[in-house]
């Protein structure tokens, strides 16, 4: 059990942002199945090669359960890996301004990543986050912040602290 550190709690994104995370990550995940499309038609019609053109068929066949379940796949994939390798900010944190970080205010580590985003798998999780905490940022100990506020937070704190400490010329 972590230490919750209070300055996280008062820099927390809003629900907005939140919001605006979601979708322009699933409008990403949108993208990449567009951009999968795309490659498959003209690497067949460039090369004749019908593979991924196959694959891309194959796709639009399959029954909703199997869709759901794929597509759930992919968005998993994509925020635990671009969390991960960016330190915890996806395409829509970097652009709201927003990162994942522990409740003591640490770095997540691969497991903290790991736990977020299979807790995200879990049915209506993706409503969660419009209560005080999503599901998966619970259960993983971590918490989406503004990162202006976080850092004026903790530069408020750090010079609440040296004050009356002796300055050395």
């Amino acid at each position: 059990m972590r230490k919750y550190l209070v300055v996280v709690d008062k820099s927390r994104a809003q629900i907005l942002a939140r919001f605006a995370n979601f979708i322009i990550d699933r409008a990403i995940i949108t993208v990449i199945f567009f951009a999968f499309g795309a490659i498959a038609a003209l690497t067949y019609n460039l090369t004749d090669n019908d593979f991924l053109l196959k694959i891309v068929y194959k796709m639009s066949e399959i029954n909703r359960f199997l869709d759901i379940l794929i597509t759930s796949l992919i968005y998993f994939l994509y925020t635990f890996l671009i969390e991960y390798f960016t330190n915890g900010r996806s395409i829509g944190k970097y652009i709201t301004g927003t990162k994942v970080i522990c409740i003591d205010g640490t770095k997540p580590t691969f497991n903290d990543y790991l736990i977020r985003n299979i807790s995200r798998l879990v049915p209506f999780d993706t409503l969660s986050f419009f209560g005080e905490d999503g599901w998966h940022d619970k259960w993983s100990e971590t918490r989406v912040i503004n990162i202006k506020n976080y850092q004026a937070e903790i530069q408020a704190k750090s010079e609440i602290e040296a004050l009356g400490e002796k300055e050395i010329a």
